[in-house]
């Protein structure tokens, strides 16, 4: 019940002018650009694609991958190859020996694969799209990790900064909704907060972290 109300919170919140006014359709890019450039349009990319996953889940978006973590990997490695193919020839992710892998489950990709940035409101408020707020459930069957996607326009003033996730059910649609709104309006075990102790922080892919 808790976790519907979670949906209902979030997906409640409009998503269009975030994606349209914010985030403009790019295309492919076919020269060489500056590192700084590369990492505004991956951001960018990233974006789209999440945000375009809840209006309708892309064909090439396997449904057996559709989960929190798939999420992740899907639009991280369709940015790739949209802005920067050449970085795919080798796989995108480390496995749990740290190996490279095409897959990374949610604990894999916070372990092997993103840096810890904190905790607290200023992490919170400096947070960029591509960066992912954690969680760590515990259930009678063991620890379940949950991943949320950042997404923030790069005119700050112009919208909030959102999360886009999938809530990991079969079937499930994914869903967005302000961040600030998860912060101040969620069940507790689902708030960004210091307060909460299954909220494990604020990461990011440790590739953007120069």
């Amino acid at each position: 019940m808790r976790f519907m109300m979670l949906c209902l919170l979030l997906h409640a919140a409009p998503v269009t002018p975030v994606a349209a006014a914010s985030l403009p359709v790019s295309e492919p890019v076919a020269e060489p650009v500056s590192p700084e450039t590369r990492a505004r349009l991956l951001r960018r990319e990233v974006a789209q694609v999440a945000l375009a996953q809840v209006r309708a889940p892309d064909a090439a978006w396997q449904p057996a991958q559709r989960d929190c973590a798939g999420l992740i990997r899907y639009a991280f490695r369709t940015a790739y190859r949209r802005v920067a193919s050449e970085r795919l020839s080798t796989p995108l992710w480390k496995d749990t020996r740290g190996e490279p892998s095409d897959f990374a489950d949610a604990e894999t990709l916070l372990v092997r694969n993103f840096t810890a940035l904190g905790r607290d409101t200023a992490t919170r408020e400096a947070l960029r799209t591509g960066d992912v707020v954690a969680f760590r459930q515990e259930h009678d069957a063991g620890p379940v990790f949950h991943l949320m996607l950042v997404v923030r326009p790069e005119d700050r003033a112009h919208a909030p900064a959102r999360v886009v996730y999938h809530p990991g059910e079969a079937g499930a649609s994914v869903r967005t909704g302000v961040l600030e709104s998860l912060a101040t309006e969620a069940p507790l075990e689902w708030r960004p907060v210091p307060a909460n102790a299954a909220f494990l922080g604020f990461f990011r892919f440790k590739e953007w972290m120069s």
